[in-house]
């Protein structure tokens, strides 16, 4: 059984760690190809913004290993 990821706030940590994980790399997919100039991320304290920006960077970074089991994992380069 996966464990709940208290305390971790990057996405690499949360896949190669196996905590449990809600995927919403298909809104996050939505949000890129919405081509916005800029996004303002109003959420409350310890509401998943540095996960999200974490998840960014490594999509962005090609990591796409750390995507295998995810539904953006054969839609990005």
């Amino acid at each position: 059984m996966k464990s709940l990821p208290l305390g971790k706030q990057t996405f690499k940590d949360l896949i190669e760690e196996n905590y449990i994980y809600v995927d919403k790399t298909k809104d996050i997919y939505n949000l890129l190809l919405n081509n916005g100039t800029y996004y303002f991320l109003s959420r409350p304290r310890r509401f998943g913004k540095s996960l999200l920006v974490s998840t960014l960077k490594d999509i962005f970074l090609g990591h796409q290993d750390l995507f295998k089991d995810l539904w953006i994992h054969d839609k990005i380069d």
